[in-house]
């Protein structure tokens, strides 16, 4: 019996970073996974959908949204921005109807915008209000709470927003004024972020001239690439040194489309480890979003001699997607370039599981990024192995994993730390692992993907209730 996954938020007492009803789960080793993974809707662009939607004159029409705690968040904070926003249909025909509020329309908020456990879009939410003449209040769960914005404030207050209260450290609650008139910036990026490149981008819309950011390597790019969708002038240029310059000319009219979100490569990622690590297990993903900012994980597992197979590669909504067919491989361990980070820095945990199982050593090197997501994940990964009698070194910015083909390892129990991607993760390396592997909450799944105990347990995964 599978049980409910619960909303995620602040239990009392000294356990700040577990559900309020927590959900212990163990996975253990499995038959072979076969059959087809429906991927929910990619994170990224629905958060994105829902913004543009709720900022453009006219109506959106939105299809494949994922339906998470962090996107029904980013939903219910566009409402109180003035956007309406409403879904029509059931079951696998789902429309979310949107009609915006205009560029630089935007109403004040009643209350504060609370996000739960997402970043991503307490961040985005962040630029986009920022430029507006009014107060907007930020709050979040424990563990979002205890994230530092200080990456996203800093550019904002060059652009006139002050920060009129928040907690040591630039830390929600957070509440921001924006200008009456926003000052256009120029912007470099002292670290690769796509979320701040685009809260940057965000708070340009509602600036007079042209704000451009500069990143030093290439994040993904789906802000931009939506904006120009909504009709927005956006420039993107290649300098001498190999940095972006992204550009967007500010107060200019967001005209309302339709969107169909493709599946989540973050979220496809479970399933691909699973059927790899999984012996037996032949597993096809339909529609996987395929853009190359996105692709770090898919390229590193065919490096470590994964066998999947790509085929119909085709566009959908400006995005590159593809069918993928993933068996059963026998893995090596590879290093994997601190370059390649920034196209896959949510999935270094399950690629950390598929290190578990490769042949040798796995190198990842340039993660630090990871030490402020929804947890310091670089931190919570190596804990997770440790408990579960996996070799592995960690650094500051790098992680060193080596495998046992035969996974002869498991057995501990996983600290979740209200973190979706460890919870799942090692859930993953229990279905091939010797002996079960527990985590102490499975509630934080709800927040980017609702459906992955059912749909990983209909490809034959086993789960069961820990103690």
């Amino acid at each position: 019996m599978q049980p409910i996954l619960q909303k995620t938020g602040e239990k009392t007492g000294t356990a700040a970073h577990i559900s309020e009803n927590p959900t212990p789960m163990k996975a253990v080793r499995s038959g072979p996974l076969n059959g087809t993974a429906a991927i929910p809707g990619d994170k990224s662009i629905s958060h994105r959908s829902i913004i543009f939607g709720g900022l453009a004159s006219g109506r959106s029409r939105v299809t494949g949204l994922l339906e998470g705690e962090d996107v029904l968040h980013a939903i219910d904070a566009m409402r109180s921005l003035g956007a309406c926003i409403v879904k029509e249909g059931t079951d696998d025909d789902v429309v979310w109807v949107i009609d915006g509020t205009g560029n630089g329309a935007l109403l004040a908020p009643d209350g504060p915008l609370d996000f739960g456990n997402s970043g991503t879009a307490c961040r985005l939410f962040m630029g986009l209000v920022g430029a507006y003449d009014f107060d907007t209040t930020f709050t979040g769960d424990a563990s979002l709470s205890s994230r530092p914005m200080g990456r996203v404030l800093d550019p904002l207050k060059q652009m006139g927003t002050q920060i009129v209260e928040s907690r040591e450290g630039g830390r929600l609650p957070i509440t921001i004024h924006g200008p009456r008139v926003a000052n256009p910036v120029t912007y470099a990026l002292p670290v690769a972020s796509a979320q701040v490149k685009s809260a940057v981008l965000l708070a340009g819309l509602n600036a007079p001239g042209i704000t451009t950011v500069i990143e030093p390597v290439a994040t993904r790019d789906h802000t931009e690439k939506m904006l120009q969708g909504f009709g927005v002038p956006v420039s993107v240029e290649m300098d001498a040194d190999g940095a972006r310059h992204i550009s967007v000319t500010g107060q200019h009219r967001l005209t309302g489309c339709d969107i169909a979100v493709p599946a989540d490569p973050s979220s496809a990622a479970f399933a691909i480890v699973a059927a790899l690590i999984v012996p037996g297990s032949q597993v096809h993903v339909p529609g996987v979003m395929m853009n190359p900012t996105r692709t770090g994980l898919i390229d590193t597992l065919l490096e470590m001699g994964a066998d999947i197979a790509i085929a119909n590669r085709r566009l959908s909504g400006g995005e590159e997607i593809a069918d993928l067919t993933v068996r059963f491989s026998e893995l090596k361990g590879v290093t994997v370039p601190a370059e390649r980070a920034a196209s896959m820095i949510d999935e270094y945990p399950v690629l950390a599981v598929a290190a578990a199982f490769a042949e040798g050593e796995t190198l990842m090197q340039g993660v630090h990024e990871l030490r402020v997501k929804e947890s310091d994940r670089l931190a919570a990964v190596a804990a997770g192995l440790k408990a579960n009698g996996v070799a592995h070194e960690e650094g500051e910015d790098w992680l060193k994993v080596t495998g046992d083909p035969g996974g002869g390892f498991g057995g501990g129990t996983v600290a979740t730390l209200l973190d979706h991607r460890i919870a799942m993760s090692f859930l993953v390396m229990g279905l091939a692992s010797e002996k079960p592997v527990a985590i102490d909450d499975a509630a934080p799944i709800a927040t980017s993907f609702p459906q992955f105990l059912p749909l990983m347990s209909g490809l034959g995964a086993q789960f069961g209730e820990a103690q």
